[in-house]
């Protein structure tokens, strides 16, 4: 099969001074903590602070007021993923590890190869054999080892998590004891609305696969709301391909798991192939956080998420993979049905076109 799954257009670039703290980094002549200090200089500079701007066009063109888009495509190579790499990364660095390894379908890959090389750790990345991405030769001319394994997505992860625990590598992979980790990088993003917005809006959405970056985006708003920061906590939005994915077909269901979705009735398409999957790694987190915000859940068509991506490089300038916009379009089709109250209300874009 031949998935247009990912970013195709980022360039992965890092500022020069980046590339100067990266020298320092990967000099093991160095001070442990002179090379931290460095990376986390590397983290701030380019990691996150993503923007957070009011669609006012769409405002009009769906009748609804204040509504922000959370744009993740900011990030050096176009995703959310590069949040959670360049985290686990200064881990894999403060605990010396000399390999990362990791399962991908694409722009996870290329963001942990980004991170790798800049931290000066060799790089490992398993991909199913039957899985061909424009992303491949980014990861390589970062100097990441590609790795062709029989199975699908979950298979590979499972796999790869294996060969990390025999070999002595740092497991990047989701759904494993870097979950807390993974949750905590994601977590920011719910920081940077609040420090934009003042507040939590009434709404957040987001499109969800494994479930990770959902998760993390509701602890991080849990967290301000016990700290005093926040007035309210958000109500969640999960979005995905239509009936592929475990975390929202779990919630429509009504369970208190998340259940695992027959393989074989997975399809993958140029469109939704970042979202689906039959097993989400992060599911349990992501279905309790669908619950505990008394959030809604949406199956969305590959004709809605292509529209939607059309729609928002015509109104808003936004060049946005069209799986990304799965967030927002169960955002507005809640409001088609709920006619919201005036309020704030958020849609993260995860990743640029």
């Amino acid at each position: 099969m031949d998935l247009k799954d990912g970013v195709k257009t980022a360039e992965n670039k890092v500022s020069n001074e980046a590339r100067r703290l990266s020298g320092i980094v990967k000099d093991t002549s160095k001070s442990i903590v002179d090379r931290l200090e460095c990376f986390e200089d590397i983290i701030s500079l380019e990691i996150g602070d993503t923007g957070l701007s009011r669609a006012k066009t769409l405002e009009r063109e769906f009748d609804l007021r204040q509504l922000y888009i959370k744009y993740e495509g900011d990030n050096p190579t176009g995703t959310q993923k590069d949040r959670i790499a360049f985290a686990q990364s200064y881990d894999a660095l403060r605990r010396e590890f000399k390999v990362v390894s990791l399962a991908t379908c694409g722009n996870y890959g290329v963001s942990m190869a980004l991170a790798s090389d800049l931290a000066g750790i060799a790089c490992k990345i398993y991909i199913p054999e039957t899985y061909h991405t424009d992303r491949i030769v980014e990861m390589e001319t970062l100097n990441a080892e590609i790795i062709r394994i029989p199975g699908s997505y979950e298979d590979v992860v499972t796999e790869s998590s294996k060969l990390a625990a025999e070999y002595g590598w740092y497991d990047a992979n989701p759904g494993g004891a870097n979950t807390p980790l993974q949750i905590s990088a994601y977590a920011q993003i719910a920081q940077e609305i609040f420090e934009d917005l003042g507040d939590a809006p009434k709404y957040c959405a987001v499109p969800v696969s494994n479930g990770t970056l959902f998760a993390g985006i509701y602890r991080g708003f849990v967290n301000l709301y016990k700290r005093g920061k926040t007035s309210r906590i958000p109500k969640m939005i999960a979005a995905s391909s239509s009936h592929k994915n475990p975390i929202v077909e779990s919630f429509l269901l009504g369970l208190d798991h998340c259940k695992d979705l027959n393989p074989k009735a997975i399809k993958e398409t140029k469109y939704n192939e970042p979202l689906i999957n039959w097993h989400s790694f992060d599911g349990e987190e992501a279905l309790y956080a669908l619950r505990e915000s008394e959030g809604e859940a949406f199956n969305i068509s590959d004709k809605k998420l292509k529209e939607m991506a059309s729609l928002l490089y015509k109104k808003e300038g936004f060049r946005i993979l069209p799986a990304s916009t799965a967030g927002l379009i169960g955002l507005l089709e809640l409001d088609k049905k709920l006619n919201f109250e005036p309020d704030r209300f958020v849609a993260v874009l995860t990743a640029k076109n």
